[in-house]
């Protein structure tokens, strides 16, 4: 018996799933999938704590693996992909996967992301305070605070904060960011987006912090980060 939490590799290709067997093994207990259709079943048995998913699979796309499993399972999912297109991972992150990495990765990077999306996992949306390094949200009384000083943010700006926060960790397309805060009727006006968020980063950000709250993912959308070790609990 192990400790360790447990992941799925789903890839078809024998050489990846070794490889990634290799990486991962030194902080997780590895299962290996090497079709879809296999993938979805051994998470209905397995119940892994992460499972990391290639697009390109031979009986079904990643996607659509991604849209059957959000029907019943909120598992954390790192898509595994050769796909760089800004629209595959957009298609990929609307359709439930927590982050994206493009393959050939980095080790370490991998491993962080990783560790980065079970923590969003643990940290459940009906907790009433966040901490994120300087950071400090109460959804209770609705108090943000930076450095332990009271920041005044207007409702628009709360409300993109809120959205970032209760999926910190996990890069949120602009689609997503626009249809909460402004409603369906306004995806495509992103031109909200960029205005807001620069208003929220020059509340929330510190200049010479060693590590920005707020990241940037180019063309896709953005990602509130979680420091090393917290959990974005108080």
């Amino acid at each position: 018996m192990t400790d360790l939490p447990t992941a799925l590799v789903i890839d078809d290709e024998r050489q990846i799933r070794r490889l990634l067997r290799v990486v991962l093994e030194s902080e997780y207990q590895v299962f290996e999938s090497e079709n879809a259709r296999q993938g979805l079943l051994d998470i209905a048995s397995r119940r892994p704590d992460v499972v990391l998913l290639d697009l390109a699979l031979p009986d079904l796309d990643g996607t659509e693996v991604l849209k059957r499993l959000r029907e019943w399972s909120r598992v954390p999912v790192l898509v595994l992909s050769v796909r760089e297109g800004a629209d595959d991972k957009v298609a990929a992150l609307d359709n439930g996967a927590d982050d994206y990495v493009t393959k050939p990765f980095q080790s370490r990077e991998l491993l962080a992301r990783l560790r980065a999306i079970q923590r969003r996992a643990m940290v459940g949306l009906g907790e009433p305070l966040f901490q994120a390094g300087h950071l400090a949200i109460d959804f209770t009384s609705r108090t943000v605070t930076v450095s332990d000083k009271e920041v005044r943010l207007t409702a628009t700006e709360y409300a993109l904060l809120r959205v970032l926060a209760q999926h910190a960790g996990k890069v949120i397309t602009h689609k997503h960011l626009l249809r909460e805060v402004w409603g369906p009727n306004a995806e495509e006006q992103s031109q909200y987006l960029r205005v807001y968020m620069t208003h929220l980063r020059k509340k929330i950000e510190i200049a010479r912090a060693p590590m920005k709250l707020i990241r940037t993912e180019t063309g896709i959308g953005y990602r509130l980060v979680l420091p090393p070790h917290e959990d974005g609990r108080r």
